[in-house]
């Protein structure tokens, strides 16, 4: 088992696991809305595929809201 934090909490999960993955592991809604950090870097959506996670990564899901005045 590998320890992750995704968005602030902490995560036992199990390797290998692409970004992909990890999104339909946390049952991400819009998962086509969503962009995603690794240790502060985005992921490109083309890489979530091949993007692996790894033991000690800090991930964050981002939802970018329109709006305002």
């Amino acid at each position: 088992m590998a320890k992750i934090i995704v968005n602030d909490n902490s995560q036992e999960v199990t390797l290998p696991l692409t970004v992909n993955g990890l999104i339909s592991l946390n049952g991400v809604e819009q998962p086509d809305m969503v962009s995603v950090q690794i240790n502060g870097e985005f992921i490109e959506r083309e890489n979530f595929s091949t993007t692996e996670i790894k033991d000690g990564d800090t991930v964050d899901f981002l939802y970018f809201m329109g709006g305002g005045r």
